[in-house]
């Protein structure tokens, strides 16, 4: 079984390198898609030897990137993608676990709410905490999944499985788009333990889903979008 790491990337210059290296312990393939940045972050990714890398000329969201690591990951013929976020917040170490499980599971899913979670680093902004338990249990009330973190992006995916979503949300809302169409289309999850790392209280999101009840409206938009689809 084949498997990529990808790593959507912006803005990330005092992290990039040291994560992707340490992922490049756990795999000989290792993809970042440089979204837009502008802090030299696209420079260090392009000194990194055997990196892949894909890099767009403005910054076009979250969602946008991951769906285009799902892309590269079905054309180039791997079975797996494994999904991680380069500001260190996801610890590149269990990468073989999210593979191992992805040969049984449709979409393997990190967890920071766990009882086996170990915090590290700065607690959770509550506000952001209240926004992830109040959709997570929506996305339970719907699909049953019964996860406990609806928004981590520590995972892996069947690329098999991914052929069967059509994701189109750009921004930050893509997992709950993902989460109604993956219920919808019978996809099997199961979640992990990864550790709970919040480093960086001055990172906040930008435009108009920096108010909180607004992103949360945002993303609970999303969710009856995706519902009302047949």
């Amino acid at each position: 079984m084949t498997f990529l790491v990808a790593m959507p990337v912006y803005n990330e210059s005092s992290y990039a390198r040291h994560v992707i290296e340490q992922a490049m312990r756990y795999s000989d393939h290792v993809l970042a898609v440089d979204d837009g940045s502008t802090d030299g972050t696209s420079e260090i990714l392009r000194s990194i030897p055997r990196l892949r890398l894909l890099h767009h000329q403005r910054n076009l969201g979250y969602g946008k990137t991951i769906a285009e690591c799902f892309d590269y990951a079905a054309s180039h013929g791997f079975d797996v993608v494994v999904t991680i976020d380069c500001d260190l917040q996801h610890d590149p170490r269990h990468i073989l676990d999210f593979v191992n499980e992805a040969q049984y599971i449709d979409i393997v899913s990190g967890s920071r709410y766990l009882p086996e979670s170990l915090a590290c680093g700065e607690p959770v902004p509550p506000e952001r905490r209240s926004i992830n338990r109040a959709i997570t249990q929506r996305i339970n009330e719907i699909t049953g999944y019964g996860i406990t973190d609806a928004f981590c992006g520590y995972k892996a995916y069947r690329t098999e499985a991914l052929k069967l979503l059509a994701l189109n949300e750009p921004g930050y809302g893509m997992p709950l788009q993902l989460w109604i169409q993956a219920w919808k289309n019978g996809l099997t999850v199961k979640e992990l333990p990864v550790d709970l790392i919040y480093r960086d209280l001055a990172r906040a999101f930008i435009g108009s889903i920096a108010d909180n009840k607004r992103r949360l409206q945002y993303y609970n938009d999303i969710i009856d979008r995706e519902m009302a689809l047949h």
